[in-house]
C-alpha cells in the first residue's frame, strides 16, 4: 500500500492532492514540525536521510522529492494521467511549467524568505536581486496564465499541482501579495474549485486557511 508522509504546511501536500486527483488509494501519515525550530520530527529523517517532506514508502521502495514522486505515482499508479506525452502539442509545455516550480518559483521565494530573515537594509544589492528575480518568475507566470487556463495549456496536470504550493501555502513562510497578478488570483481560484483540491487540503491540513487570494 502506497503510503504518504505528510508534514503540514508543506510541499507533501502536493502529493496528498495528486492521490486524491487519481483516485489512488493511499494512507496518509501525519508528521508535526518541531514546536521550537519548526523543522521535521525525528521520524521523517528515520525515513530518509535529508529528514524532509514528503516522502512515500510503496512497499520496499521509499522515495523522497516532491517532483520525482509526482512522476513516480502517476507512471507507477495513476497510468499514466494527468502528464502529457511526446505525442502531445503541449508536451514541451507540460515538461517546462511542471520543472518552473522546483527550479524557479519555490527556489527564489526560499531566498527571499531566508533574506527577509536576516533584517537587511532594503538597498542591499542581494536582496534588490533576489526580489527582482521573484517579481520577473510571478511576471512570466502571470502571463503565461493570461493566456491559458492551466499552466500545460487548456488541460490541468500535474504542472498545476507543482507550482500550487508556491502560490499559495508558502507565502505563510514568505508573505507575497499577488494584488497585481489578476491572472495567478483566477488560476488559484479556478484550483479551489476542484473537489480533489479540497478534499486533500481537507485531509492533509484540516482547519488551515487557503492563501488563495
Amino acid at each position: 500500500m502506497l503510503t504518504v508522509h505528510h508534514l503540514g504546511k508543506s510541499q507533501s501536500e502536493r502529493i496528498v492532492w495528486l492521490c486524491e486527483e487519481l483516485a489512488v488509494p493511499y494512507v496518509l501519515k501525519h508528521h508535526t514540525r518541531d514546536a521550537v525550530t519548526n523543522l521535521s520530527p525525528p521520524e521523517l529523517r528515520a525515513l530518509h536521510p535529508l529528514g524532509a517532506a514528503p516522502v512515500i514508502t510503496d512497499g520496499e521502495l521509499v522515495l523522497a522529492e516532491s517532483g520525482a514522486i509526482v512522476q513516480y505515482i502517476i507512471a507507477k499508479h495513476g497510468g499514466g494521467r494527468l502528464a502529457l506525452g511526446p505525442t502531445d502539442p503541449d508536451f514541451a509545455q507540460y515538461l517546462y511549467w511542471f520543472h518552473f516550480a522546483n527550479s524557479n518559483l519555490q527556489p527564489v521565494m526560499g531566498r527571499n524568505m531566508v533574506l527577509r530573515r536576516l533584517d537587511l537594509p532594503a538597498d542591499t544589492p542581494m536582496l534588490v536581486s533576489t526580489q527582482g528575480r521573484l517579481a520577473l518568475v510571478l511576471k512570466l507566470l502571470e502571463a503565461r496564465l493570461g493566456e491559458v487556463d492551466y499552466l500545460a495549456g487548456a488541460e490541468f496536470t500535474a504542472a498545476d499541482i507543482m507550482a500550487v504550493f508556491s502560490l499559495t501555502t508558502m507565502r505563510y513562510f514568505y508573505p507575497v501579495d499577488l494584488a497585481a497578478y489578476p491572472h495567478i488570483l483566477a488560476y488559484l481560484q479556478r484550483i479551489s474549485q476542484r473537489e480533489a483540491y479540497q478534499r486533500a487540503m481537507r485531509k492533509g491540513d484540516p482547519g488551515m486557511e487557503l492563501l488563495l487570494t
